[in-house]
C-alpha cells in the first residue's frame, strides 16, 4: 500500500465521450493499486485491453487502451475498493506513521466510495422521522406505480386515469388561475432546449438556443458540457442552483461565458475550464452595468476578463461583481486590459470577491489592473497565489486611481503583495493585510500611490492634499543626506536636504521651478570643511534670482516654488539687508531695511528716525554709516523728537556709525563708532 498518497474531496469516478481517436484517458483521483480501477464501455465493465498508470499518485494518472475506443462510446472510470481490512498492528509492534497513514488513507477512499453510493439513493430527509422503507411485494407493484399511504409509507397505485392538472393557482389573496403552460414559460430552463447536463453531451448549442429565444435563462443542477462560447446580449439573466449548475469547457481555447451587452446578469453558476471564465467587452453596445454574483470560476486560464475591446463608444464601464470566486486560474485571476483602440475598463466595482490558486501554477497576478481609469474598486478581495505568481495585486502601466479597500495579499517566494508597475498613476490603498513574504507594496511607480493603514515600514503615505485645517502632534519631513563634489541636481522626492561638501566643492541645483510647484526645500550644510555649496536651479536663475552660498558649517536655505521661479523664504545667509542713498537735505528712515549707507557728498545730511513710538519702530535696531569722504556732517535726529539719547547725533567723517533702538518711549544708542 502506498505510504505517502493523499486523499483530496475528489469524487472517485469520472466519465468521458470517446471520439475514435483518443486512447488516453485521465482520471484525476488517487488509487491505491491498479486493481482499484474499474473500467467500463457503455456501462459495462470491461477488464483488459488497457493499462493503468499513476497508482499511488495524489493527483491521479490515466488510463490507455491498446485500441481508441469507437466514437460515441462511453468510458467510465471508477475506483472500487474491497471494503475490508486484512492487516493489523501487533501488542508492543513497531507503530509507523507511514503504516497509519496508509491505513487512513483507505479509509477515507472506502468513505468516499460510500457516500458516491448513497447520493444516488432516495432518502429521506433530515427533519423527518423515517418510517417503514419496505416496498411492496413484487406482484402487488407490478404495473403501478409507487405512491405513499396516510403514514408516508410506500405503496402500490393504480396508473388508470393518471394525468397531471391542467391550472396552477398560487396560495394567497388575490392569486390568479393560469395555465400550467403558462406557469412553466416563466423561467425558461436550458433543459427545455434539449440540455442533458449529464457532463457527457455536448450542451452549447441547447444553451445558445435558448438564449437566443428567451432573455431569462435558468440553469438546472448538472454539468453542462460546451465546446464553444456561450453569449449573453443586452439586459438577459443566466441563473443557476449554485454549485450544482455547471459550465464546463471542454478545451481552454476559448472563452465560457460572454457578456458582450448592457445590464446583464449572471449569477449562481460554477464555471469549469476555458480561456477566460467570464469575458466582458463591448461588442455591439456598451458593455455597462452588467451583474455577476455568487459565481464559481475553476481551472480557466483567467477567471474575469474585462476588455476595453476596439471601440471608445462601446466602453466596459459600471459593472458590478459580488462574491466571485476564482480558484486555480493558469495566467490572472482577475485581468482589466485593453486589447484594441477602444476606453480602458472604467469604474468597476469588485465586493467580496476571491482568487485562490488552490495550490495550482499561476504565471501572471490574482488581480492585475494592466488597463483601467476612475475608480475600479476592489472591495474586501482577496489574491492568495502560489509562489509562481508575479504579485497577488498588479497595478499596471495603464491604471489610473485604482481603489483597493481591505485587500488580503498571500503567497510566498518573496511575490509582492501589491505591485505598483512604472505609468500606474494615484492607486490608493486602505487597511492592507499583507501575509505574502515580499514585499507589502513594490512600487515602481514613483510614489504615484496613497496608503492608509498599509505597506511597511511606513504605514501611510498621502499625495498631494489640500488641508485647511490640521492639527500636528508630529511632524516629520522626508530627509535626504548628500555627500559628494561637483554636481548634484536635486529631485522632487525630498524635501529636506542635509548636505555635506567635505570632499570638494558643491553645486546642488534645485530642480526647475516649473516641475515643483508649491514644493518647499532646504539644503543644510552640515560640515566643517571650507568647501563651499553653491545653490542654483536647474536651467533656471536660482532663488530669488540668483545664486546663494552656504560657506560654514549649518548655514541653510529653504525656498518656495510658486511654478515660475524660486523664492527664499528663510536663510542664514541672506544677501545684507541694506540701502545706500546719496544726497542733501532731508532723509527720512523708513526703517524698511537693517543698514543705511549714507553719502553727503553734495552737501549736509540729516538722517531722520521716525518717532520712537511709530509702529514700525518699536523694538527696531537700526544702522546708519557715512560712507563718502567729504567733511559735510550727516546729522541723525528724530521726527517730533530730541534724537538718540536725547540728542541729535553728528556723522562727521566717513565711516562713522550710530546703531540705535527705539523702546518705545525714545530711541537708544547701541553704539557708536
Amino acid at each position: 500500500m502506498t505510504e505517502d498518497i493523499k486523499m483530496p474531496a475528489v469524487t472517485p469516478v469520472v466519465r468521458y465521450v470517446a471520439n475514435g481517436t483518443q486512447s488516453v484517458f485521465v482520471y484525476p483521483f488517487p488509487i491505491f493499486a491498479s486493481e482499484d480501477m474499474a473500467v467500463y464501455k457503455n456501462g459495462a465493465k470491461t477488464l483488459s485491453g488497457f493499462d493503468i498508470t499513476g497508482a499511488g499518485n495524489t493527483a491521479g494518472g490515466s488510463v490507455t487502451f491498446d485500441t481508441a475506443p469507437a466514437e460515441g462510446v462511453i468510458i467510465t472510470l471508477s475506483r472500487e475498493l474491497p471494503i475490508e481490512r486484512m492487516t493489523d498492528y501487533l501488542e508492543g509492534g513497531e507503530f509507523s506513521a507511514a503504516s497509519i497513514n496508509a491505513e487512513l488513507d483507505y479509509i477515507i477512499a472506502s468513505l468516499q466510495q460510500v457516500d458516491r453510493a448513497q447520493e444516488r439513493t432516495l432518502k429521506y430527509s433530515d427533519y423527518e422521522t423515517s418510517s417503514g422503507t419496505v416496498l411492496p411485494d413484487r406482484a402487488l407493484r407490478v404495473n403501478r406505480a409507487l405512491g405513499f399511504d396516510g403514514n408516508g409509507d410506500p405503496v402500490a397505485v393504480s396508473l388508470e386515469g393518471a394525468m397531471a392538472a391542467p391550472d396552477f393557482t398560487p396560495y394567497g389573496s388575490g392569486a390568479a388561475t393560469r395555465t400550467s403552460h403558462d406557469k412553466f414559460s416563466d423561467f425558461v430552463s436550458v433543459k427545455d432546449f434539449g440540455a442533458l447536463g449529464n457532463g457527457l453531451a455536448d450542451d452549447t448549442a441547447a444553451i445558445q438556443n435558448a438564449l437566443q429565444a428567451h432573455d431569462a435563462v435558468f440553469i438546472p443542477a448538472g454539468e453542462y458540457m460546451t465546446s464553444g462560447t456561450i453569449t449573453l446580449t443586452a439586459r438577459q439573466s443566466l441563473i443557476g442552483c449554485g454549485q450544482f449548475s455547471v459550465i464546463k469547457a471542454n478545451a481552454a481555447t476559448f472563452n465560457v461565458l460572454e457578456l458582450t451587452e448592457d445590464f446583464i446578469t449572471v449569477q449562481n453558476l460554477r464555471i469549469e475550464g476555458g480561456l477566460a471564465g467570464i469575458k466582458l467587452y463591448g461588442k455591439t453596445r456598451p458593455c455597462v452595468q452588467c451583474a455577476v454574483s455568487d459565481v464559481t470560476i475553476w481551472d480557466a486560464q483567467t477567471g474575469l476578463l474585462l476588455d476595453g475591446h476596439d471601440s471608445p463608444d462601446r466602453p466596459c464601464y459600471w459593472n458590478n461583481f459580488d462574491r466571485v470566486l476564482v480558484e486555480a486560474p493558469a495566467v490572472h485571476g482577475i485581468h482589466l486590459v485593453k486589447t484594441g483602440a477602444g476606453d480602458t475598463p472604467n469604474a468597476n466595482k469588485f465586493h467580496a470577491c476571491r482568487v485562490y490558486s488552490h495550490g495550482s501554477d499561476i504565471s501572471g497576478a490574482g488581480i492585475y489592473v494592466e488597463h483601467g481609469q476612475y475608480n475600479n474598486a476592489f472591495i474586501d478581495c482577496e489574491a492568495n497565489v502560489k509562489g509562481t505568481a508575479q504579485g497577488c495585486f498588479i497595478l499596471g502601466p495603464g491604471s489610473n486611481k485604482t481603489l483597493l479597500v481591505n485587500p488580503y495579499a498571500e503567497s510566498n517566494n518573496e511575490v509582492p503583495n501589491i505591485k505598483l508597475e512604472a505609468g500606474s498613476i494615484e492607486t490608493s490603498i486602505y487597511n492592507l493585510l499583507s501575509a505574502s513574504n515580499g514585499a507589502a507594496i513594490w512600487d515602481l511607480s514613483g510614489g504615484e500611490y496613497s496608503a492608509y493603514n498599509a505597506g511597511f515600514p511606513h504605514k501611510n503615505r498621502l499625495q498631494r492634499t489640500s488641508c485647511v485645517d490640521m492639527n500636528a502632534t508630529l511632524q516629520r519631513f522626508d530627509t535626504k543626506y548628500v555627500d559628494a563634489s561637483g554636481t548634484v541636481t536635486l529631485d522632487i522626492s525630498h524635501s529636506v536636504h542635509l548636505v555635506s561638501s567635505f570632499g570638494g566643492a558643491l553645486t546642488v541645483k534645485l530642480p526647475g521651478a516649473a516641475v515643483a510647484v508649491g514644493v518647499m526645500m532646504v539644503v543644510k550644510k552640515i560640515d566643517s570643511s571650507a568647501n563651499v555649496i553653491t545653490i542654483t536651479e536647474d536651467g533656471g536663475a536660482g532663488p530669488d534670482g540668483r545664486s546663494y552660498y552656504l560657506g560654514a558649517e549649518n548655514d541653510y536655505m529653504m525656498a518656495l516654488s510658486n511654478g515660475a521661479e524660486w523664492f527664499v523664504i528663510a536663510s542664514n545667509r541672506s544677501p545684507g539687508n541694506t540701502r545706500y542713498f546719496d544726497g542733501t537735505g532731508t532723509y527720512d528712515i523708513d526703517m524698511a531695511v537693517d543698514t543705511y549707507l549714507l553719502s553727503s557728498y553734495g552737501g549736509a545730511l540729516t538722517a531722520r528716525l521716525p518717532p520712537a513710538n511709530a509702529p514700525e519702530a518699536v523694538g527696531r535696531t537700526v544702522t546708519i554709516k557715512k560712507t563718502d569722504v567729504s567733511a559735510n556732517v550727516i546729522t541723525v535726529s528724530e521726527q517730533g523728537g530730541a534724537g538718540p539719547d536725547g540728542y541729535a547725533q553728528p556723522l562727521n567723517a566717513q565711516y562713522k556709525a550710530i546703531t540705535v533702538v527705539s523702546d518705545g518711549a525714545h530711541w537708544h544708542i547701541v553704539s557708536k563708532f
